[in-house]
């Protein structure tokens, strides 16, 4: 199916026409290991441990083992690297983060009585995930993308297709945003007078066939912030429990510049009539903006059981987080060309407006299961298991109706991932403690997309968002070294954490229902290495 057919349904029912994509809900869903410096240094196995903040946004039960009050500031430094390769060329870019990622207040008060000695509660501000990413590179062309665009625009008049014949919103058709931006910078052309289009791209040896380079570049800016407010128990020190409220708070923002430079294009004089496609050099530049902002809120459940000192088991459940979006996107289109006969430089230029839509967004829930060892007064080992089913994701619109395509999208796109994670620390003396950990991630994209089975749609027919390229994630894996002092009741800990990732840009999707002539595009993908190098400090009172 593509996007001429996708046209034809959201006309039917336009309650279709918003902005977001399953490319969207994923990348609004995803979490980074984030918390207080012990928390992180232990790979984040701290289901069946508590005691620390970081609790607040993982197992609330953890609140419960607290029998001080306490406080506590975290300072991280991230250095990130991501690197990209394609068939022609490595390419790497890279910058500096400061922030507080987390920081909070647990109160603790003892009741006097045996069954529930204590009480907790507890407020935290913590980073659940950091959206920056930056990234280029180059690829040598097989197709252009305006061959692949001329395809799906097949069959709309140049007065439909024209800055005048739609505005992106009324229209009944629903014409695609990126058809309209094609068709009036001249990076598609009509054949004669029919509704059918070229692209820039021709493999005819006579004239001598198009061949070309085109680039990319990424830029996205963003977070997820989590305050969370808690309350737990404590019930004959065996049992510990807690319940948690979550506020979520969204800031994303997607910039990305995608260039051709073909040599032996076809283009469109635009003195002829009707116009003669000629023989040229093009170069084209689509630039598309996007942000998007939003709340949200959730609900965590948890407890751990110690049934002998030695021993804890954690058990947590969190419901999805309930969100309200705003989003905002816009395109331009540059396009320079050079006739060889008759010579000449032109150069041609459309945008689309800025939009902006909203509606409702609901993530993937979590279950996490847990085990801990105590081993004597100078060790401990934690294991945690995390199940999160990305398929789950649903998007409505902001009367609640559900977007059932979009849906479908993220049952194609997405399952469900595994995570593991795995922590121990080592008493060397009273004061002082060396910690480790390891988590593994696996990949949350699902064997359709991978085997090219589905069509991947970034933007819909009325989004005048049309970046059409879109990032797949593999697994990720951290590996986590940290070091704690603590003298009476004030600690402070250090944490080193490695993130690992790999992951696929494709400059569009693959798969296109028509081949006319044999010049679909073939999309050129780049094999991005993700390097998150991160130093964290926490400093804790207790009172």
């Amino acid at each position: 199916m593509n996007l001429r057919i996708i046209s034809a349904i959201v006309a039917t029912i336009p309650a279709l026409a918003y902005s977001q994509t399953a490319i969207d809900a994923f990348q609004l869903s995803h979490s980074d290991l984030r918390g207080t410096a012990r928390y992180m240094s232990m790979g984040g196995a701290f289901g069946a441990l508590g005691g620390d903040i970081s609790t607040l946004n993982n197992n609330p039960g953890g609140i419960g083992l607290y029998r001080k009050s306490e406080i506590g500031l975290t300072l991280d430094i991230e250095a990130s690297s991501v690197k990209s390769n394609t068939s022609i060329m490595s390419q790497s870019s890279s910058q500096t983060k400061v922030s507080v990622p987390n920081f909070g207040y647990i109160g603790a008060a003892w009741l006097g009585n045996d069954v529930m000695p204590y009480f907790t509660w507890g407020v935290s501000y913590g980073r659940v995930v950091n959206m920056n990413r930056r990234f280029k590179g180059q690829a040598r062309m097989n197709g252009s993308l305006y061959n692949h665009v001329a395809q799906y625009s097949d069959g709309y008049t140049t007065n439909e297709l024209s800055a005048e014949g739609n505005d992106g919103y009324s229209s009944p058709k629903y014409i695609p945003w990126l058809s309209v931006l094609s068709y009036n910078a001249m990076a598609i052309n009509p054949i004669g007078y029919t509704s059918q289009y070229q692209g820039l791209w021709q493999n005819d040896d006579a004239k001598g066939p198009s061949s070309g380079v085109s680039t990319f570049d990424v830029d996205e800016r963003g977070y997820v912030d989590e305050y969370a407010i808690n309350f737990g128990g404590n019930i004959m020190n065996t049992m510990y429990w807690g319940m948690g409220f979550g506020i979520t708070d969204i800031d994303f923002t997607q910039n990305t510049a995608y260039t051709e430079d073909i040599t032996n294009a076809v283009i469109m004089d635009p003195t002829a009539n009707p116009g003669n496609l000629e023989i040229g050099n093009a170069n084209t530049t689509l630039s598309n903006y996007k942000h998007i902002d939003g709340t949200g809120f959730n609900f965590k459940l948890g407890v751990i059981v110690r049934p002998i000192n030695a021993l804890r088991f954690g058990v947590a459940f969190h419901t999805p987080t309930y969100y309200n979006i705003n989003q905002s996107s816009g395109a331009d289109l540059n396009f320079n060309y050079t006739f060889f006969n008759p010579s000449g430089h032109n150069i041609n230029y459309s945008g689309t407006p800025n939009e902006f839509r909203s509606w409702k967004f609901r993530t993937p829930w979590r279950m996490q299961v847990s085990a801990a060892g105590i081993i004597g007064k100078s060790g401990i080992i934690s294991m945690e298991y995390e199940y999160r089913p990305y398929q789950s994701m649903s998007m409505s619109t902001e009367y609640g109706d559900e977007l059932t395509h979009y849906n479908q999208d993220v049952k194609d796109y997405y399952k469900a991932a595994n995570i593991i994670r795995v922590g121990a620390e080592y008493r060397v003396v009273p004061q002082v403690s060396l910690r480790a950990g390891y988590v593994y991630e696996s990949t949350p994209t699902g064997s359709a997309i991978t085997n090219n089975e589905v069509a991947v749609y970034t933007s819909n027919p009325d989004d005048t968002g049309t970046n059409p390229s879109y990032t797949l994630d593999n697994s990720t894996q951290y590996i986590t070294f940290g070091l704690g002092y603590r003298y009476k009741n004030f600690s402070i800990d250090a944490a080193y954490v490695y993130k690992h990732r790999t992951s696929e840009f494709h400059s569009f999707t693959p798969n296109d229902a028509y081949d006319t002539g044999g010049l679909t595009a073939t999309p050129y993908q780049a094999k991005l290495t993700e390097n998150y190098n991160n130093v964290v400090l926490t400093a804790t009172l207790r009172f």
